[in-house]
């Protein structure tokens, strides 16, 4: 039996199936019903996020991507989405003229078609009441999102498609799609692995994780892309190399053949190009011929392999320099490629790291030693807490000291320190641990002074640093949130 992933099903099997979109459908369905359509946040060209003035930060996620359909809430910054959001479409803004401030009235699913419908009741300036659907079909190459009318006529699509029911002006129909030769898995994937939460939230931390790994893998082929072309560059600088070498010909040779020439400026004879001479460097002293120019005498043609002569011999030694140069870096590159290769063998996300997040191995536990930017406090647990002191230092600690696995804690929406719980043994973090730290995150922001303070948190590798944004600035792909009393710990 294949192993499984966290969602309890073998890799590469899309998740989102007819089981899983049933209770995806009834948790939309009871949290949207009778909320207001709100912002439409662009994340991509297939990827939209919509809000519905829900509490706690909950948005509804919909991508319409061939290779990973899917719909379901997600718990973001509203900040985070307006930095991570492009410009509208022209469906994206069609859908909001029509549905601006629109009820939702329930949300439903095709029978066994992976296709919801979300319907809403928009009052008119008139007064008169519209009723539209939007429709989200989750269906590999022709996924697509539809706004219908109330009678299921397609007003607008995200993407143009053909067939019957997929045109605009037509009544809205499931795409059609070959008979199958065998049925759907009937797996329950959001309840294959207990304490997955909600199916949103389930389905949201195997997509962020899918996504750190689609990002390391990315990174592994641009690096080995990198390598390669380095070094197919070193190979084909040898082989012109070696080509000019011969090009030059034998120093000695030329050197030889100029003495040669000299040597019988008054006895050679001439016929044509070529002229012969006497070879006395061999001991029999035989006649050999020299190729050279009939227009030159026998003295210019000797200058001119003296020329070759000197060339010859200085190019020579310049180009078995850059050889022996070019070797060694062909050697070095051999080198970075083993590295690389059982980098990625070991999934060592440090070594492909960006360059302004990467830090040596040897020295990251010696400069992380050596910072004083940070409090630093120990967990009832046994854990270490690091506390940032200031902007920059929040940046060092987030950035260069924390692993991709420690745990990350902040006030929410609250300036304040940035909070690393130290986890270098990979376990879970306690709950009293985590407690603990949001309190120190909590007390060390403005929040401090409050009876009770929100704080995110979420493990490192979720944290990114927005390019060009301040010292300290940072957004999250994902997070959860603890309501705690801001104070430091008794023991400390």
């Amino acid at each position: 039996m294949p192993a499984l992933d966290f969602l309890g099903h073998p890799p590469r099997m899309n998740p989102v199936n007819n089981s899983t979109l049933e209770k995806i459908c009834t948790e939309v369905n009871t949290v949207l019903t009778g909320q207001r359509f709100g912002k439409i946040f662009p994340l991509s060209r297939f990827e939209t996020a919509i809000d519905f003035r829900l509490h706690n930060s909950l948005f509804l996620f919909i991508s319409i991507e061939p290779s990973r359909p899917r719909i379901y809430l997600i718990k973001r910054r509203l900040k985070d989405l307006e930095k991570q959001s492009a410009n509208p479409s022209p469906f994206l803004l069609y859908v909001r003229k029509r549905l601006s401030g629109a009820v939702v009235r329930d949300v439903t699913k095709m029978p066994n078609e992976r296709v919801l419908s979300i319907a809403f009741s928009a009052e008119m300036e008139t007064g008169d009441v519209n009723d539209f659907s939007l429709i989200v079909q989750l269906t590999g190459r022709s996924s697509n999102i539809f706004l219908t009318d109330g009678n299921g006529f397609i007003l607008e699509s995200m993407r143009p498609n053909t067939g019957p029911g997929q045109i605009s002006s037509e009544r809205y129909a499931p795409p059609l799609r070959p008979a199958r030769t065998h049925e759907e898995p009937a797996n329950d994937y959001l309840l294959a692995v207990p304490g997955n939460g909600s199916p949103s939230q389930a389905l949201d931390e195997y997509y962020l994780e899918q996504e750190v790994e689609r990002k390391f893998r990315s990174r592994v082929t641009a690096g080995r892309t990198k390598l390669n072309a380095e070094i197919t560059k070193r190979k084909t600088l040898l082989r012109k190399l070696s080509e000019d070498l011969e090009h030059h010909g034998d120093a000695q040779m030329w050197k030889r053949t100029g003495d040669l020439l000299l040597a019988n400026a008054a006895t050679a004879r001439r016929e044509g190009d070529k002229i012969f001479v006497t070879d006395f460097f061999d001991e029999r002293q035989p006649e050999i011929a020299v190729q050279a120019d009939e227009n030159l005498s026998v003295t210019e043609a000797a200058e001119k392999c003296f020329k070759r002569y000197t060339k010859a011999r200085n190019a020579s030694g310049e180009i078995t320099n850059r050889q022996e140069t070019v070797h060694k870096e062909l050697e070095r590159l051999d080198q970075e490629r083993a590295r690389l290769e059982k980098a990625a063998e070991e999934h060592d996300e440090h070594f492909f790291a960006e360059p302004e997040e990467k830090q040596k191995p040897a020295a990251r536990t010696k400069k992380a030693a050596a910072f004083n930017g940070a409090r630093s406090f120990t967990s009832s647990d046994g854990f270490e807490i690091l506390v940032g002191k200031r902007a920059k230092d929040n940046d060092h600690l987030t950035f260069r000291v924390a692993g991709s696995l420690d745990m990350w804690l902040h006030a929410a929406d609250y300036p304040g320190s940035h909070v690393v719980v130290r986890n270098p043994s990979r376990k879970d973090v306690p709950q009293r641990t985590l407690l603990e730290a949001a309190q120190l995150a909590a007390f060390y922001s403005d929040a401090g002074r409050q009876a009770k303070a929100a704080v995110h948190y979420t493990q490192k590798k979720f944290v990114n640093k927005p390019r060009g944004a301040a010292p300290g600035l940072v957004s999250l792909a994902s997070f959860k949130t603890i309501l705690v009393e801001p104070k430091v710990p008794s023991d400390q």
